[in-house]
């Protein structure tokens, strides 16, 4: 008999629809490998739901708040139920992105300047000198993400945001997106990603033709393997397992070679049809199916 794997989508973040074409596209690849797939839209009754379908293992494609930040991994531990992906530290962690960025820079890898800000500060412009980045603390997905450059007036957090009191404010790092998967501690490569709309936002990501993935990245050596080895270490920091994905900037707008910052790392990347972590895979000779099928026989629950 084959396994019955339960694919854990959707969800209510602002990331819903993302994770529901993520998952819709594993549940396929999962089939496609053979497995016995039930698809969850994940809601408040996840524990009931769970226990009738009584899966052999949970594929996690939820993305943001909940299914993310180590709320449904927790669960999932509870239950007994492997699951893919990260558990519940490494999940808080990376999705709690002061917290993370204070860990990288002690594990010695180059992050921008920034520092958790008031909306009320942020708004009167207390915070940087243009052009900087204002994020949520704890969303993916460019979910909220705004650049504020030179000449713009400050950003104007509406009484309904919906992501907290406080934002992360840093400082912008010009030049190029660069981002590695991950699977099992092991980088696939270097992917460059360029949009029209020059800033890799939410609709960038997942708009068909929002943005051109280069794979791999056309860079000097030396840039290549000090991402391979700052994706490395920032999943090790973390305490990662499964599949993950580290992004950066590469600021090579000096005569010099230029720097590499670690923005964060994703413990859930997209699995969608334009996701940089599939196409890496594929890159290196893994194909969906199978990159699918290697998550769920690692899957686990933490120990």
């Amino acid at each position: 008999m084959s396994k019955h794997v339960a694919v854990l989508m959707g969800g209510w973040s602002a990331e819903r629809e993302v994770s529901l074409s993520s998952g819709r596209a594993c549940a396929q690849a999962l089939r496609t490998a053979g497995y016995r797939v039930s698809e969850v839209d994940v809601d408040r009754r996840v524990a009931q739901k769970l226990a009738a379908l009584g899966p052999d293992v949970c594929f996690n494609a939820l993305h943001g708040p909940f299914g993310e930040d180590g709320n449904i991994q927790g669960l999932l531990n509870i239950a007994g139920v492997p699951y893919t992906h990260s558990g519940v530290q490494a999940s808080a962690l990376a999705m709690d992105k002061p917290r993370a960025k204070r860990l990288f820079a002690q594990a010695g890898l180059r992050c921008p300047d920034g520092k958790v800000c008031s909306r009320h500060d942020t708004m009167a412009g207390n915070t940087y000198e243009p052009p900087y980045v204002m994020k949520p603390l704890n969303q993916g997905s460019s979910v909220g993400v705004q650049i504020i450059r030179q000449g713009d007036n400050h950003p104007q957090l509406a009484d309904d945001w919906p992501f907290g009191d406080q934002v992360l404010v840093e400082k912008y790092i010009p030049g190029r997106e660069l981002t590695v998967g991950i699977l099992d501690g092991e980088a696939f490569c270097v992917t460059e990603i360029t949009s029209k709309r020059g800033f890799y936002d939410y609709d960038a990501k997942y708009e068909e033709g929002g943005s051109v993935h280069l794979v791999p990245a056309a860079l000097p050596d030396e840039i290549t393997n000090e991402a391979v080895s700052m994706a490395i270490r920032s999943y090790e920091v973390l305490g990662c397992r499964g599949v993950a994905r580290s992004d950066f900037r590469f600021d090579d707008t000096r005569e010099r070679l230029g720097d590499l910052y670690l923005l964060e790392i994703n413990t859930q990347p997209g699995m969608t049809a334009t996701s940089t972590v599939p196409e890496q895979a594929a890159f290196r000779g893994i194909g969906f199916p199978e990159l699918v099928s290697r998550m769920v026989e690692d899957a686990r629950c933490d120990l």
